[in-house]
């Protein structure tokens, strides 16, 4: 996808917050077991940018230790003409402070801000700072290409689609930018990762560490109310990239990652596409690809496409349970059902696959009766790790919407999404619940899960037998353990 077009220098910029925060995870915070997501949104932007001709480099706050001090000398050394911000919702105050101390920096640069939140609320950010000039609204690296071009070339940002910009003083919603279609057009992300980054930095526990993250889809076609990438960034229309496309950049980082033991596919859902996601596999096996891998799925993927997935290395598997009550899940629009998720824990079970379980309280509905039937399901099921946290929501989001509109958004200030720690806080209620409930809950469900006997027992065989997840057990329960036995680090927010 070249683009002929002087030649810009352009910063990206995960910026400074609080220390080990990963802010693009779908609910940014700093987290119990230390994960630490890739900026996997800008280094896409920024290899298009690059592919284009442009000058570039990508900064990673969070990951690198840098303070704000440090990242304005590095940037002042680049002096980009353009300079690209990632937002969340927990972050968005610091990081519009970010953007006007940039601003003192760098006078003459074009200040951008991306992300969800800034996708959820474009109007609202350029009204609270006036050092940002425009957000590039959703998904963003075709934007910001264009955008560098226009400023290349002397045109008014008015020309490019997909912006939201100041019009005097006034912001304005340019043209709507249509999605690309056609993803093996984009270049990868893994060798930007290798330019500008420590693949050592970043941690999931339900990968091997150290890995890599890359998405080989865009698009979720599921309407989960509380999902925030679909809703703010990529869209429900799903969007593939060929095996041969995915299978290339996955040689390229077993050959200049020697490092790398995993590889952690962030799609929302990879085999959504059967058939696609099959045709990886078996390209996978082709070619000899031998470092396991992980991915998000959902329990109504077929049990032959698990077949498939762990003939192909895959070795660790997150699942979206949510709730153990039909009704709730429904009304989150899921569209699982309870069946589904007995059926697939005992396929991945007798396939060996390692499964990390998402449950969530505080949906509409919630009553004391359906978390107990949520704490019975994960119990039942026995995933091998699990999580138990009250709904995130997010601006952007039809969950957000729902909770505002039923005054169950118990606080609007969005730096209470976030404790002052950092880790996630409690910002919903339910009808029945309020927040220090359902924090209560989610406690004692912890507890409850990791510290049976049978599951203790079980944990030990499997550390026991396998060194892989020996180490990753360690490094994700260093900082889990503690948090499991001292209590709640999550609080209730409150207006």
């Amino acid at each position: 996808m070249q683009q002929t077009a002087p030649a810009l220098k352009i910063a990206f910029v995960n910026p400074p917050y609080l220390a080990r925060f990963s802010r693009t995870q779908r609910s940014p915070a700093v987290t119990k077991s230390g994960t630490l997501y890739f900026p996997m949104w800008l280094a896409a932007a920024a290899a298009l940018c690059a592919e284009s001709g442009h000058e570039i480099d990508l900064i990673d706050a969070p990951a690198s230790g840098a303070d704000i001090e440090a990242v304005l000398a590095r940037l002042a050394r680049f002096a980009p003409r353009l300079l690209v911000v990632e937002t969340s919702t927990p972050s968005i105050a610091s990081d519009l402070a970010f953007c006007a101390r940039a601003r003192e920096r760098l006078p003459g640069t074009c200040v951008a801000l991306v992300g969800t939140h800034a996708s959820a609320r474009p109007q609202a950010c350029l009204r609270d700072e006036p050092a940002v000039d425009l957000v590039v609204l959703g998904e963003y690296d075709l934007g910001v290409r264009d955008l560098a071009a226009a400023l290349a070339r002397g045109e008014p940002v008015s020309t490019v689609a997909g912006l939201c910009y100041r019009d005097g003083d006034r912001p304005r919603l340019g043209a709507a930018r249509a999605v690309l279609d056609d993803l093996d057009r984009l270049p990868p992300v893994s060798p930007i990762y290798r330019r500008f980054l420590d693949i050592r930095d970043y941690f999931n526990p339900n990968a091997i560490h150290p890995m890599v993250t890359i998405t080989t889809s865009r698009g979720c076609p599921n309407h989960c109310t509380f999902c925030v990438y679909p809703q703010t960034i990529t869209g429900h229309r799903l969007r593939r990239r060929s095996a041969g496309h995915v299978v290339d950049e996955l040689e390229y980082i077993r050959t200049a990652f020697p490092e790398a033991r995993s590889v952690f596919f962030e799609d929302d859902t990879f085999p959504a596409d059967r058939a696609r996601c099959a045709e990886i596999c078996e390209e996978m096996i082709r070619r000899g690809f031998d470092l396991p891998w992980s991915a998000n799925v959902r329990v109504d993927v077929e049990p032959e496409t698990l077949r498939l997935m762990r003939r192909a290395g895959c070795r660790n598997l997150c699942v979206g349970f949510e709730s153990g009550d039909q009704a709730l899940l429904d009304r989150v629009r899921k569209r699982i059902t309870l069946a589904q998720s007995r059926a697939f824990m005992r396929e991945a079970r007798a396939l060996g696959l390692i499964v990390h379980g998402c449950f969530m309280v505080g949906l509409p509905g919630e009553t004391p009766e359906t978390m107990r039937r949520t704490l019975e399901l994960a119990i039942e099921l026995a995933p091998d790790t699990a999580q138990f946290y009250p709904i995130m929501v997010y601006p952007g989001t039809a969950a957000y919407d729902w909770y505002a509109r039923e005054g169950m958004l118990v606080t609007e200030d969005f730096s209470r999404w976030l404790t002052p720690a950092g880790l996630h806080n409690t910002v919903v209620r339910s009808a029945a619940l309020d927040a220090e409930a359902l924090v209560a809950f989610c406690d004692q469900a912890r507890r409850r899960f990791y510290l049976r006997p049978r599951y203790l027992w079980r944990r030990l065989g499997l550390v026991a037998r396998d060194r892989e997840e020996f180490r990753r057990t360690w490094r994700a329960g260093r900082t889990f353990l503690r948090h499991l036995l001292r209590g709640s680090d999550i609080e209730a927010g409150h207006g």
